[in-house]
């Protein structure tokens, strides 16, 4: 099994996805004044390449098929995220910043 990649080589690859898309919304003739404040942070784009690798793991997996379910309960979805979001967090602490910028766009779990 490969190494875990550290948070550096995680912020380039971020970098790296965020001026891709940067150049890619130019050449498609849109106003960066416009896009630019849309685009998440790089730590905002490490979170959700980190949520979306957690996504694939059996134990998320089956824990967002059921919050996400048209029976779950109101607020699973935003228990969901939160758990999933708080994870990360805990184990990359300096994405904790990044990550309560994300919680605070989820809507209430109540």
């Amino acid at each position: 099994m490969a190494d875990a990649p550290t948070l550096e080589r995680l912020r380039q690859d971020a970098r790296d996805e965020l001026a891709a898309l940067i150049e890619l919304r130019c050449r498609l003739g849109e106003d960066p004044w416009v896009f630019l404040p849309e685009l998440p942070s790089v730590d905002e784009q490490v979170v959700a390449t980190l949520r979306e690798e957690r996504l694939h793991s059996e134990r998320w997996s089956v824990a967002r098929a059921r919050a996400y379910h048209p029976t779950a309960r109101r607020g699973d979805a935003a228990r969901f995220e939160y758990e999933l979001l708080r994870e990360i967090a805990l184990d990359h602490p300096d994405l904790s910043t990044a990550v309560w910028s994300l919680l605070d766009r989820i809507p209430s779990a109540s």
